[in-house]
């Protein structure tokens, strides 16, 4: 019985170890998340853009790129682009 407990113990301590050893992990981790949180929402000040207009100014770039391929692709000779 006493051998058992012994046992029981040192295996809980082990799972205790463990458990701080991902513990220490994650919260390495979450400090590396928010680091980078950080940055990315000072380029976004540096850029002039709000987290929450993200999507629309992704979305007006998006289209502003599609409407200089089309001028670009207008400028071209149509001989090239047969040829």
């Amino acid at each position: 019985m006493v051998v058992e407990n012994e046992k029981r113990i040192a295996e809980l301590k082990e799972q205790i170890e463990k458990a701080k050893q991902l513990k220490y992990k994650y919260e390495a981790r979450l400090d590396e998340l928010q680091r980078q949180k950080e940055r990315l929402l000072a380029e976004l000040a540096d850029l002039q853009v709000r987290p929450e207009d993200l999507e629309g100014e992704i979305s007006r770039l998006k289209g502003e790129v599609e409407s200089l391929l089309r001028e670009a692709a207008t400028l071209l000779p149509s001989d090239l682009l047969r040829g």
